[in-house]
């Protein structure tokens, strides 16, 4: 799938998926209802995935990944999403912290950051979120200030996805006040045990549970200047490329989710009776899912066309970035609730999957920028920012 007009996978691609398919249906399905209903991180899927080779999807090569692009990690994250979104969110989010760092670090920090996680040494997050601002993103009340050969950071992020479990953060602050808002930010990789770091309380969340969500704390965190990423005052651009980068991910989480409901109610529907016969058999069954096959398979071209654009460089990819999770993951809200009523009132019950599907879906509508965002940023792109 080398061009953004291809529509097939390479036989190489296509094994890959067979892989980690099999690894999610034999090691993942069955421990996912368990992770949901504890919320605990769960240690032993992270370490069955380092010890696979699946960690350091996407990561090149020449600083210790594992190689493949944004479609092998596109893959990866809709593959393990068909059984759970929770765990899916693990390879997702080390490669979310990650991004900056390949787009803006130096060789050094690259390195460290590649490395540790194709190894298992280290777990990455994104903190770019505030209880003050969200999609106002720019806004931010984080705030670093020089010191010698050092930063002193000091300020909170909310919502950060992975707290807890990470050791590594990619951090956002203002490093100028008085310059123009989106021009004064800077990014840094920053550590759990530099002294000043902590975490608040974790949330109790409706869905894409076992995936920790806790607010990041730093208070006069000592940074040494080498672990600025890219170039200070230049944060907020990085910001923004970062989430083009890493919305094919959600979109591919998002089809993944539709994808696992949608194949667990075809399987309940062939073989649920009523009125003598399976209700498969039923025309205003058969034209639910036919509805639903259609935007799964439209969604799947839109997050796999997202991909390509992230791998070519394509010049375009805000734009099709934000087709993909916007669309798929108004389909994976769709299709889970359809699939929740082609249950009927086994839907509405733990013991079946679908309510599961259900709840982790609504969140691909609003992390990574909302689906609200996604239509702003395509207008931009349809219409230019006009006066």
């Amino acid at each position: 799938m080398s061009t953004g007009l291809s529509f097939t996978l390479s036989e190489e691609q296509q094994a890959f998926r067979h892989s980690i398919r099999q690894l999610a249906e034999d090691k993942i399905a069955p421990r996912a209802a368990e992770i949901d209903e504890a919320d605990e991180y769960p240690w032993d899927i992270d370490e069955l995935l380092v010890k696979n080779g699946f960690a350091g999807v996407s990561y090149p090569e020449e600083y210790g990944g594992a190689g493949g692009g944004a479609l092998e990690l596109c893959i990866l994250v809709e593959e393990i999403s068909r059984v759970s979104g929770g765990v899916a969110l693990i390879p997702a989010v080390n490669k979310l912290g990650a991004i900056p760092v390949l787009l803006a670090g130096s060789d050094d920090m690259r390195k460290k950051v590649c490395t540790g996680i194709m190894n298992g040494d280290h777990r990455m997050s994104y903190c770019l979120t505030e209880p003050g601002s969200g999609s106002d993103a720019a806004a931010m009340r984080s705030r670093a200030v020089k010191d010698g050969d050092s930063w002193i950071l000091n300020g909170s992020k909310r919502f950060i996805t992975g707290a807890g479990a990470s050791d590594l953060y990619t951090y956002f602050a203002v490093t100028d006040q008085d310059a123009p808002k989106g021009k004064n930010i800077t990014a840094f990789l920053i550590s759990k045990d530099m002294p000043g770091f902590s975490l608040g309380r974790k949330e109790d969340k409706m869905g894409i549970r076992g995936s920790p969500t806790r607010e990041v704390i730093v208070e006069d965190v000592r940074v040494p200047a080498e672990n600025v990423i890219g170039e200070v005052n230049g944060g907020f651009q990085i910001a923004m490329r970062t989430l083009d980068f890493s919305r094919p991910t959600v979109a591919a989480q998002a089809l993944g989710i539709a994808q696992g409901a949608f194949d667990y109610a075809v399987g309940y529907c062939a073989e649920r009776k009523q009125f003598g016969r399976p209700i498969a058999a039923f025309q205003g069954m058969q034209f639910m899912f036919a509805d639903m096959a259609m935007k799964i398979e439209t969604a799947r071209m839109a997050v796999y066309r997202a991909a390509v654009a992230v791998d070519t460089g394509a010049k375009d990819v805000s734009y099709w970035a934000a087709i993909a999770k916007c669309y798929a993951s108004d389909v994976a809200m769709e299709v889970t609730t359809d699939c929740v009523q082609a249950l009927g009132g086994y839907g509405y019950i733990k013991e079946y999957p679908v309510e599961r599907f259900m709840r982790d879906a609504k969140i691909t509508q609003i992390y990574e920028g909302t689906n609200q965002i996604q239509r702003v940023v395509l207008a931009r792109q349809i219409f230019g920012k006009l006066s």
